[in-house]
């Protein structure tokens, strides 16, 4: 779908200027995957913490020809994810899509798209907190510091604390990852079962936190692992026995729905384009899933 730009707005809202500044920060990011480089972050019609991060990485890097696709955990119909995507369209007037596969340019907020991500795809992700180590040190200076030592100890330290004390590690999202054995990185809060896709993924990952002010990047066939100890091997939510109540897909990540009726559980694909391309092309489930205890 394309729609008209509005003559009211520069092309991409922000000023040229602003532009050049965020795809210099983004340019070094991506020379130096992982690492998270300061930039200016700029004012928008949205505020600070709903996604502004990402905005502006969207809005600095989009060009006339880009198909755009936004996304909000998965659903490409939340407030979230409509509000985004009208206002880029409205100061851009690019073409819009549902469809992963068609999009050129992927903006989103917690989720990662289920079907593989493709050369010459740039995924943008929101991001909240990018700092891995504010879990165990609250001051900036010191993380810096630890970064540029490589003194990882205390995250270890804090992970094998939850294994002791719960019997796993107690992080269901914003897991944090190794890249190129370098940079500890979070991922932002896409769940665990994402954090695969980040992996030698031939597609360009940005990831902008504007509340904190911070950039930073993974080049397409970057080596990206999740933290795990050799006795205790990372782990994702378990998909078994699960099934898309609408598409009849498995092994996706699903948002899980109480049924009143019956007081089991019913499941539906998080990925609401993926879901909806696979019923179009016929692939219903044959019946409802029944709903599990």
């Amino acid at each position: 779908m394309v729609k008209k730009r509005s003559k009211h707005y520069n092309f991409a809202f922000l000023d040229e200027g602003s532009k050049r500044v965020i795809r210099r920060a983004l340019l070094k990011a991506v020379a130096i995957p992982g690492y998270q480089v300061p930039f200016g972050s700029r004012e928008l019609p949205i505020g600070r913490g709903w996604g502004t991060g990402g905005l502006q990485i969207t809005l600095s890097v989009i060009g006339p020809g880009d198909v755009l696709k936004v996304i909000d955990q998965g659903s490409d119909d939340s407030v979230n994810a409509l509000s985004i995507r009208n206002f880029v369209t409205a100061c851009t007037g690019v073409e819009t899509t549902t469809d992963s596969g068609e999009a050129t340019l992927i903006q989103s907020r917690h989720r990662i798209p289920e079907a593989p991500l493709k050369a010459g795809q740039i995924m943008a992700l929101q991001v909240p907190m990018p700092e891995p180590l504010r879990l165990v040190e609250p001051h900036e200076a010191v993380t810096r510091v630890m970064h540029a030592e490589m003194d990882y100890a205390p995250m270890w330290l804090a992970l094998y604390e939850s294994i002791v004390r719960t019997g796993d590690i107690e992080l269901g999202a914003d897991y944090p990852v190794m890249v190129e054995d370098r940079y500890m990185m979070m991922p932002s809060p896409i769940p665990r079962f994402d954090n695969h896709k980040l992996h030698m993924s031939p597609a360009l990952f940005l990831f902008g936190a504007g509340r904190e002010k911070k950039i930073y990047a993974l080049p397409p066939y970057t080596r990206v692992v999740s933290l795990a100890f050799d006795d205790h091997p990372f782990r994702v939510e378990s998909t078994h026995g699960r099934v898309c109540r609408l598409c009849g897909a498995a092994d996706v990540y699903f948002d899980e729905f109480f049924d009143s009726a019956t007081g089991g559980r019913l499941y539906q694909c998080s990925d609401s384009g993926y879901c909806e391309k696979r019923r179009r092309a016929g692939a219903r489930a044959t019946e409802p899933a029944a709903p599990t205890a």
